[in-house]
């Protein structure tokens, strides 16, 4: 080992160019299952929206058909070339800007598939110019829990062990963390949480598919999925996961991200104690600003 040298060793949860691949075969169909994506396009927008800001150079990534709507100049980017709309193609683990190139980095549901998450955190907070801004939302932890569960109990029942299936996913403690590490300044991370009702449960597979989110796991069992624990999983689901009427639910939580690269003008936080004006007092000084 030599002196001075930090070794970093990125474990290999996820086959990113499966993911590709799957991305490419979907990509003409992917508008047909896009409610997630159009979702996040529309948060991530409004959130945009509040900050009020002009940010010329700016790269939206992961959903080049609604990049558009997230901001009207942004350049259209994705995992793959093949998805309508593309201007570039490139994963976040290996960004193609230079350092303090970017005014703005948007990413809509890819992160979460990622080796090196903190990796391309890093990346993308180096590719800002200073006072940059990055928004993202990603998959998290809540996501297809029902389904999650199911599937592990019906393993259990009968092969008598679990298989890895389901890729592990941040929650929003974690993801937060990640932002911090990576240098953002001001980091936010909140969560939102769909429930989306299936009375055909093969729809959500469907969609899934269409989605490029089926399982990449670098280890996943490559069996054929066993047409009795399919079976069964579908009934542990009908049996604790359905609504009134009888319709499968699936949960996707979203996280969302957004910190700044760091400038000298930024306000920074307070030190813990420092405050001269109790918080009641500031909200009301803030509230009558407002109303002049």
């Amino acid at each position: 080992m030599h002196s001075g040298t930090t070794m970093h060793t990125v474990p290999r949860i996820f086959n990113e160019s499966l993911r590709r691949i799957r991305k490419q075969r979907t990509a003409a169909r992917a508008h047909e299952a896009d409610f997630l994506h159009r979702a996040a396009a529309d948060e991530i927008a409004d959130r945009l929206h509040a900050v009020n800001r002009n940010f010329p150079a700016f790269v939206c990534h992961g959903a080049p058909a609604l990049s558009q709507h997230v901001a009207s100049h942004a350049i259209a980017s994705d995992i793959t070339a093949a998805a309508p709309g593309t201007g570039i193609a490139f994963e976040e683990s290996a960004i193609p800007f230079a350092s303090g190139t970017l005014h703005a980095f948007a990413s809509i549901l890819t992160l979460h598939a990622l080796n090196d998450l903190p990796g391309a955190l890093l990346q993308i907070r180096r590719a800002l110019k200073p006072d940059g801004f990055f928004i993202a939302a990603l998959f998290g932890a809540r996501t297809l829990f029902e389904l999650r569960s199911a599937f592990m109990q019906a393993e259990s029942e009968l092969r008598g062990g679990v298989s890895p299936r389901i890729a592990p996913l941040p929650d929003v403690r974690e993801a937060g963390a990640l932002l911090q590490r990576a240098g953002f300044a001001l980091p936010v991370a909140d969560t939102e949480e769909f429930t989306v009702h299936y009375a055909d449960p093969f729809k959500l597979f469907r969609d899934l598919r269409l989605m490029g989110e089926t399982s990449i796991l670098h280890d996943r069992d490559r069996r054929f999925l066993r047409r009795d624990v399919l079976m069964r999983t579908l009934e542990i689901c009908a049996r604790d996961h359905a609504d009134a009427e009888g319709r499968m639910k699936a949960s996707f939580e979203i996280i969302y991200l957004s910190g700044w690269s760091p400038h000298e003008s930024q306000q920074k936080p307070l030190a813990p104690g420092s405050a001269t004006m109790p918080l009641a007092q500031a909200l009301r000084k803030v509230g009558t600003r407002q109303g002049d």
